[in-house]
């Protein structure tokens, strides 16, 4: 089963954030709880860890902003 990974809300007023980088290489095994990106909202940069765990497949681009809920990937 395919998890996404989104862009998670981490403030009250957020409604979108910048992937800054990817922390894992698409096709890279991962387990829950590993820090797998860095988003950026208009006030911090947060690590966001693998709510699962399998194997990363990357879809969203580094310096692409996205709005909060986008699917930017998924563990497979």
């Amino acid at each position: 089963m395919s998890v996404p990974i989104n862009i998670p809300k981490l403030g009250v007023s957020m409604t979108e954030g910048t992937l800054i980088e990817w922390l894992v290489n698409d096709g890279e095994a991962v387990a829950e709880g590993d820090p797998i990106y860095i988003v950026e909202t208009d006030k911090v940069e947060n690590e966001v860890n693998a709510t699962a765990s399998g194997t990363i497949r990357i879809s969203g681009e580094p310096g692409e902003t996205y709005q909060v809920g986008e699917a930017i990937g998924s563990i497979e």
